[in-house]
């Protein structure tokens, strides 16, 4: 057996729970059990719950209490902003275009996909080798029909934070009946979302990206930007998500968000120290490594690293029987022998794209962590590269 602790370079897909997050939530797995939209005393103490929760994320996000919906999590959000909005805006006879990039998580490429089944026009417009979305291609791609426009703030494979300021200065300027939305799942243990999501009239997150439970998101909506429901039940959420509100996720959420907000320039810190040394570590021990996207531009957790002459998946295994985990691609993605879209946006080759891993820090990130990582990193692209080629 192995005796060594597992090292967790995963953040990007998910992140432990903060303890505070545990213990706001722990009340309402056991004795606060009560339905929210009830109208006796243990249903009005869910409400509360639930409304306090509300106007903690609200504060968070830079929105007001009654522009929080709270979901199933970040893909939900995106599916709501993006297909809701797009329906909303048809049925109003405002226009039929979508706007997107080629690099998007699929909780928004896949909704893209659908609207254009429905015959909308949908533009995946192009990024750059840095992993930047490219604003020319972005402006050419904007026109008087254009009814929304959905750039994420921070890219969940290679970490780049795009200009959000300036694509939504564009959509003003030549789709003004447009409404943005950003898919800031990433973002929020790195950028102050408050500040850097005001632009956006429709803003993502999804609480297991910081420390809070899965399975439970938010989606700002705001203005009272028109959307139609993609979940009809019982007119829960100002009518825009039916369904009983999950009570405990949204209070365990509220309170990581609350602690992320509170710490979250000295765990940038703390990230980026480990990040910096993980990295330059790596290409110190394996000279030819190749790192994606532009690194002045991403976030202080995230490296992708790829190594010539091997092959990613395969790579994994061998750091995951050392107690290593890492990732390559999008978690949603995970086992697929595709390469990842991201990469072949940014021009990546398919060869590149399959020998790149992302390894991702966060919160409870150890020094130990990144000396383990170096300690086997070099040994495993070492072996991989004098195994023979497949036949």
């Amino acid at each position: 057996m192995r005796d060594e602790p597992t090292v967790y370079l995963d953040y990007a897909a998910s992140t432990p729970m903060r303890p505070e997050a545990v213990a706001a939530m722990a009340p309402f797995l056991s004795s606060s059990f009560g339905n929210p939209s009830g109208g006796h005393s243990a249903a009005r103490a869910a409400k509360t719950a639930l409304e306090e929760a509300r106007e903690l994320v609200s504060g968070s996000l830079g929105a007001t209490p009654n522009e929080v919906v709270f979901t199933g999590g970040g893909t939900e959000s995106d599916n709501l902003a993006v297909v809701g909005a797009a329906r909303a805006a048809r049925a109003a006879g405002l226009g039929d275009g979508i706007v997107t990039t080629q690099f998007e998580h699929k909780g928004v490429l896949a909704p893209c996909d659908r609207l254009e089944r429905e015959q909308f026009r949908v533009n995946r417009v192009r990024v750059t080798a840095g992993g930047i979305v490219d604003l020319d291609a972005l402006a050419d791609a904007l026109d008087e029909r254009t009814v929304v426009v959905s750039v994420m703030l921070v890219n969940n494979e290679v970490g780049t934070v795009q200009p959000l300021s300036d694509v939504a200065a564009l959509v003003r300027e030549r789709a003004p009946q447009a409404v943005l939305h950003t898919d800031a799942v990433q973002a929020v243990p790195w950028l102050d979302v408050r500040t850097v999501t005001a632009p956006a009239d429709l803003v993502s997150i999804s609480a297991h990206k910081f420390g809070g439970p899965k399975g439970t998101g938010a989606l700002v909506v705001r203005g009272g930007v028109a959307l139609e429901p993609i979940i009809d039940g019982g007119g829960q959420e100002r009518g825009l998500r039916g369904g009983t509100v999950n009570v405990a996720g949204a209070v365990a959420m509220a309170a990581a968000l609350r602690v992320t907000h509170e710490q979250r320039d000295v765990e940038i810190a703390h990230a980026r120290a480990l990040r910096d040394r993980l990295a330059e570590g790596i290409a110190t021990a394996v000279p030819d490594c190749f790192f994606n996207g532009d690194v002045a531009q991403k976030v202080a957790g995230n490296c992708h690293v790829g190594f010539p002459g091997v092959e990613a998946e395969t790579m994994l295994v061998a750091l995951d029987r050392l107690g290593v985990c890492a990732a390559a691609g999008s978690s949603c993605s995970s086992g697929a022998t595709e390469p990842s879209h991201v990469l072949a946006a940014m021009g990546l080759s398919n060869e590149q794209a399959l020998a790149s891993i992302r390894m991702s820090l966060g919160f409870a990130s150890t020094d130990a962590d990144v000396d383990r990582a170096l300690e086997v990193i070099p040994d495993i692209v070492e072996q991989l590269r004098a195994m023979p080629a497949a036949s």
